[in-house]
């Protein structure tokens, strides 16, 4: 079976855990420490606050922009529940700005559709590793005197122009196992702005900065220094796994394009997409439904998988909160979205395979 996700671990990463392990410092150390700076200069940024997940990261941001009760946060449907529930984890009320057909990133125009007085914040997300229109989101933002976190969760060394994903105001990253470079578990938050930053470290930290001395409201949402050392190893691996994604999925584009009721991923100008998944549609000018190709895929020993099979808006949690919105882009992808394996483990040959088998149904 060629899986869809595989994370991939050298002596390295087993190294530096064994030698945190020796060191009897586990939990929040000079790694971290270490791993933070990295990182922020990987990115581009002043500031770099390594967190226990990507969801932690966003809630923490979220609190350290002043989210709060009474304020809305816009928010793509269309990605991982985690964008919209840390909104929730604020206070605050998460609302839906439905996405591009192209890129399935949030459509700035349906973005200012939604900013009312109570606005406070823009959540895009980087979907799939290719960066939201960012540039046209920041003006948005300034405009309104909005804040921007950018859910760069899938976007590990994505940019556009030149600028990477996660340098445009604030930034949330996740290293969860089947992401483009992991911790295990853990997150990152990136920023150029110094108060953000000593705000989001008091947050993550039981509202302190100088342990058992406590200035507000906080968490332990802490990475530990174990989860640090294989950040710092995946970190000098990055460049290299990214390239890999990029060209198998470029080859699987090539002989994917033009098959009728299929749609390859678009990549605009300027973008780097980094394909932490590369996902097809599936139309319905396409002889077998979505769920027969995947059938038809797992016989041939072919992983994939649909991310996301129900828009956030249309979840029992939300539904049940009183959402009644309709996002037809959204909801269109949700039904026709198909990822497959391009990760670094996969090797030309295999791609070939999978795009042969895509031709022959």
């Amino acid at each position: 079976m060629i899986p869809i996700a595989k994370p991939l671990i050298g002596q390295e990463e087993i190294n530096g855990v064994v030698s945190v392990l020796q060191s009897g410092t586990l939990a929040e150390g000079p790694r971290v420490k270490e791993f933070e700076e990295a990182f922020a200069s990987y990115t581009g940024v002043k500031h770099a606050i390594a967190v226990n997940s990507g969801t932690a990261a966003l809630h923490v941001a979220l609190l350290a922009k002043g989210i709060g009760k009474g304020d809305e946060v816009i928010v793509p449907p269309f990605t991982f529940i985690a964008t919209a529930n840390a909104v929730l984890f604020a206070g605050a009320k998460p609302v839906f700005a439905d996405v591009e057909p192209g890129t399935y990133n949030i459509d700035p125009e349906k973005i200012k559709e939604k900013i009312t007085k109570h606005t406070k914040a823009i959540i895009p997300v980087d979907l799939y590793g290719q960066a939201a229109a960012m540039d046209t989101i920041m003006d948005l933002a300034r405009d309104h005197q909005l804040s921007v976190i950018e859910d760069a969760c899938q976007a590990h060394g994505a940019s556009l122009n030149g600028r990477k994903c996660g340098s445009f105001d604030a930034g949330c990253f996740s290293f969860y196992p089947t992401k483009n470079m992991t911790t295990s578990e853990g997150g990152m938050i990136t920023s150029d702005d110094k108060e953000f930053d000593a705000r989001a470290r008091m947050i993550r930290s039981h509202g302190s900065k100088i342990r058992y001395y406590h200035e507000m409201l906080g968490f332990n949402l802490r990475m530990t220094d174990i989860s640090a050392a294989i950040g710092l190893a995946q970190l000098r691996k990055i460049e290299e796994y990214n390239e890999k994604r990029i060209a198998n999925a470029t080859r699987l584009n090539q002989q994917l394009q033009g098959l009728n009721g299929i749609v390859t991923p678009h990549v605009l100008p300027g973008h780097r997409h980094v394909f932490h998944q590369y996902t097809l549609r599936i139309t319905p000018d396409f002889h077998l439904s979505r769920d027969e190709v995947i059938k038809k895929l797992g016989d041939a020993g072919i992983g994939s998988a649909v991310y996301y099979p129900v828009p956030i808006h249309q979840q029992q949690l939300y539904q049940e909160l009183g959402y009644t919105d309709s996002c037809p882009v959204s909801e269109m992808l949700a039904k026709q979205v198909i990822s497959l394996p391009v990760h670094p483990s996969v090797t030309p040959e295999e791609i070939d395979f999978i795009a042969d088998t895509i031709r022959r149904l």
